[in-house]
């Protein structure tokens, strides 16, 4: 007879049952845990709360609105996260981009101002050699030209006939 009663028991039908009642319970003790929630309590003294639950069917279509538009909506919100994420790295590498040739310009531009500053500076240099040249022999030339004169009279006053003359081509 034990053996009986563990040939019926252990039918699928049997099985089935127990395994819905477990399923039965687990349910009414979340439901207990929801319905007891503060949240949940004060949204269905609210207004709308009432209403949801004086109108089933528009519950349930809100229901299903919501779980069905979940997956779109998710879609979207990623798309959109994906997208500010790539703008942002796509402005971070163009403005690295920028800046690298901006960089590169400047330094160009250096290099450039280098050279012009040498070339500049070696024709004033040259420059201001020719002239140094030109005005030191033209002023050798006069100081020569004045005391080569043997007929000059030296009047009282005149005081650079008594200075000694310098050599001013030694002074470069």
């Amino acid at each position: 007879m034990y053996r009986q009663e563990q040939i019926r028991m252990s039918t699928p039908e049997s099985l089935y049952r127990e395994k819905m009642q477990e399923l039965q319970k687990q349910l009414n003790s979340v439901m207990q845990s929801i319905n007891n929630n503060s949240k949940v309590v004060s949204f269905m003294n609210s207004p709308v709360g009432q209403y949801l639950d004086e109108h089933p069917y528009i519950s349930l279509s809100l229901l299903i609105f919501v779980a069905l538009s979940a997956i779109p909506v998710g879609l979207f919100l990623s798309l959109v996260a994906g997208t500010a994420i790539a703008a942002c790295l796509g402005v971070i590498v163009l403005e690295g981009v920028i800046i690298i040739v901006g960089g590169l310009m400047l330094l160009c531009v250096l290099c450039g101002i280098i050279v012009l500053s040498f070339g500049i500076s070696g024709v004033l240099s040259v420059c201001y050699i020719a002239v140094s040249s030109i005005l030191n022999y033209l002023h050798t030339s006069r100081l020569s030209a004045k005391y080569s004169e043997p007929s000059k009279v030296l009047e009282p006053g005149d005081v650079s006939a008594s200075k000694p003359s310098k050599n001013f081509s030694d002074e470069d």
